[in-house]
């Protein structure tokens, strides 16, 4: 087990570095094509609403979109523009919302499933941010590859083919070298050779790639993280051809107040436990009360995305020895928080502010000694999911909770690795973009990285 002393600092004091002679960032997205891939999922809708409302001068913002549940990609980009999140735009400048174009693709498909039609209308895009990658644990390793390999390789190959692209931002993750407990914003030897490991998964069978992954990830302990660190290599052979960005957010959670303060689209990560404690459903984990739990804001990452590709946009576009800027966005060295302290703050708000539909008062707690956590799984967990359901049965409705149960005993069994162990990220680029923001920007977009 690995801990580090990571205690609160704040921001410390940073010189004003910003270049006069650099447009805002607004005037550099001024006009610009924008092309988007994750643009459905919890980052890619608030990117895609904070550029709308802080860059409105854009021309468009492409948007790669599969159809879904019956639902076509038009469609499905009318509901995503009904949700609480655009609340600020539909009244303010609703206009802007035609902007977002949907483009038919899928980033699992050679080509990203694209059209020639649709490629001939993105033949003007200049900045690009690749946010799509299935962020699922327990992936099949074939899929993992497909997507979030394979689709990077080949968002690439489209890349190359635009004649005014000035960024291209790969969104990674911190935790993609997981076997290294300090993390320097650099890239880190492979794992794996990425061109074998796609010809791979376009050959073999689900199963097959199954029975090979843990002695072929070199026991990773997950597809996302094996699949994510192949993605960088590919990122990190392309530094010298296109004008590339490597992003690495650590675990993002609900914005903190940008547009609306506690948004959140999903029950995936924390917040899901947090919420399913606060509903008395989840009473014990397994876990090191003492671990830091390194998470940040979406609305830090999106403007630190965001400024981090006017950065790279404003600078000479590339040569054989140019640098791959890498930023390691998180801020638990700035401000963090461990297990037990959130477990506690939770039990203080679940008091003044109690959740809707409680099945029972929260309760519970963390533990570091496995039996003992199952044994509270078993009693607190088990038992009483079995009994409500019988319950439900004998009333004549559909029961739930075991089934529930269930997923959130999965859940924390594929988070085991990363909540029982502490890793230190360097983040000095991440830190130093807020230095070069021109004081025009940052009413919009002040990286707020002291939590105040």
């Amino acid at each position: 087990m690995h801990t580090f002393s990571n205690h609160p600092i704040g921001l410390l004091p940073v010189e004003q570095n910003f270049d006069p002679n650099k447009p805002s960032i607004r005037d550099f997205f001024a006009g610009r094509d924008i092309f988007i891939t994750g643009g459905t999922g919890f980052m890619g809708k608030v990117l895609i609403e904070k550029l709308l409302r802080s860059c409105s001068e854009l021309n468009n913002i492409f948007i790669l979109i599969r159809e879904k549940k019956q639902m076509t990609i038009d469609e499905r980009v009318k509901e995503m523009q009904q949700l609480p999140l655009f609340e600020k735009l539909r009244q303010e400048a609703p206009n802007v919302l035609e902007k977002m174009v949907p483009v038919h693709g899928d980033v699992s498909l050679l080509g990203l499933g694209l059209c020639e039609g649709d490629i001939h209308r993105m033949q003007n895009v200049s900045v690009i941010f690749h946010v799509a990658a299935s962020v699922r644990f327990d992936d099949p390793l074939k899929t993992a590859i497909l997507l979030n390999t394979r689709g990077t390789r080949e968002l690439v190959r489209f890349s190359e083919k635009l004649t005014n692209l000035r960024v291209l931002m790969h969104v990674s993750s911190t935790y993609s070298n997981p076997d290294r407990y300090v993390i320097d914003e650099e890239v880190y030897p492979a794992y794996a050779n990425w061109r074998d490991t796609i010809r791979i998964a376009e050959t073999f069978d689900e199963e097959t790639l199954d029975v090979l992954a843990p002695k072929y990830m070199g026991f990773l302990p997950n597809t996302y993280v094996f699949t994510k660190s192949l993605a960088e290599q590919i990122i990190n052979e392309h530094k010298a051809r296109l004008p590339l960005i490597l992003f690495r957010p650590s675990i993002v959670i609900s914005s903190m107040k940008d547009p609306i303060p506690g948004w959140m689209d999903n029950f995936n990560g924390p917040v899901g436990l947090l919420v399913g404690c606060g509903i008395g459903l989840c009473r014990t984990m397994y876990c090191d009360p003492n671990n830091i739990a390194d998470f940040t804001p979406v609305d830090v990452c999106i403007k630190a995305m965001i400024v981090a590709a006017w950065k790279r946009g404003t600078e000479p576009l590339y040569s054989a020895e140019t640098d791959l800027p890498i930023y390691n966005c998180c801020i638990s060295n700035l401000r963090n928080s461990t297990m037990s302290q959130i477990v506690e703050l939770g039990r203080s708000l679940s008091d003044e502010i109690p959740l809707d539909r409680c099945i029972w008062a929260p309760g519970g707690g963390i533990t570091q000694v496995r039996v003992y956590n199952l044994i509270r799984v078993l009693l607190f967990h088990i038992l009483p999911a079995i009994f409500i359901d019988g319950i439900f049965r004998l009333m004549g409705q559909k029961p739930f909770l075991a089934k529930l149960q269930r997923k959130i005993y999965t859940a924390n069994v594929a988070l085991e690795y990363f909540i029982l162990n502490n890793w230190d990220f360097k983040n000095s680029n991440f830190i130093e973009l807020a230095s070069e923001i021109k004081p025009e920007d940052k009413p919009s977009y002040a990286l707020d990285l002291d939590c105040k």
